[in-house]
């Protein structure tokens, strides 16, 4: 359990770390202009980390890194209680750690200041991205997660190909990624969300739950509907 613990802890770290830190360090040249990654080179950021980590723990922990996958694995009757608890832990510790070393560095640069939802956060309404509602985030993050789960439990099924899982999972992230982050930055991973919005605070802090509720919401209800509908028994 420590073993498969740590490892959720160190995936979820490369996660925040990869992915968070593509957005806030290069996604954009110091000066602002279009030279930086890009939302493709973001999106493709946290889509390959979910695909290097796959491979490296999935031996280990099954390489959730989310506790919306988690809940949605227990709800399908494919992890214990106890190791969900253990894997949820590690995934909230693994990405405030992270937050918290993206945060370490960007002081490091000149003329830094932690502006309203900062390093990476999630958020939604006026001020943010593409400013949509909070209706609109909650349905995004829920039918993008009910997606991910989806094509996590069909990949990893014996209707699958368990040995290209990972690539399967890693690039839905990235579409994932591309369709959303103009409307909540894509979230689909409660600790991804809570990592940074701890240190930011402000409105990422106050609007932290829906990127909880919403993601566990999906994944939950890919759970039941895989069981019930696909799953042979």
């Amino acid at each position: 359990m420590m073993k498969k613990s740590l490892a959720e802890f160190i995936g979820t770290f490369a996660l925040v770390l990869f992915g968070c830190g593509a957005a806030v360090i290069s996604g954009k040249t110091p000066e602002g202009s279009a030279a930086g990654i890009g939302l493709l080179g973001i999106a493709f950021a946290f889509g390959l980390s979910v695909f290097v980590m796959a491979y490296a723990i999935g031996g280990i922990s099954g390489c959730h890194i989310n506790p919306a996958i988690t809940i949605s694995m227990l709800v399908a009757g494919k992890i214990s209680a106890a190791d969900a608890v253990g894997y949820i832990i590690a995934q909230f510790l693994g990405a405030t750690v992270a937050a918290g070393v993206l945060y370490a560095i960007l002081q490091g640069h000149l003329g830094f200041e932690l502006k309203e939802w900062g390093l990476g956060s999630n958020g939604w309404g006026p001020g943010y991205l593409g400013e949509y509602s909070m209706t609109a985030a909650f349905i995004a993050e829920a039918v993008l997660t009910f997606l991910f789960l989806f094509v996590i439990f069909g990949t990893t099924s014996k209707f699958g190909n368990s040995t290209m899982a990972g690539a399967a999972i890693g690039f839905t992230l990235v579409l994932i990624h591309l369709f959303a982050i103009p409307i909540t930055g894509t979230s689909v991973n409660p600790a991804r969300s809570f990592g940074p919005a701890i240190l930011a605070g402000g409105m990422a802090l106050k609007q932290l739950w829906l990127f909880i509720v919403a993601p566990i919401v999906g994944g939950v209800v890919a759970a039941i509907v895989w069981r019930g509908l696909f799953e042979e028994k």
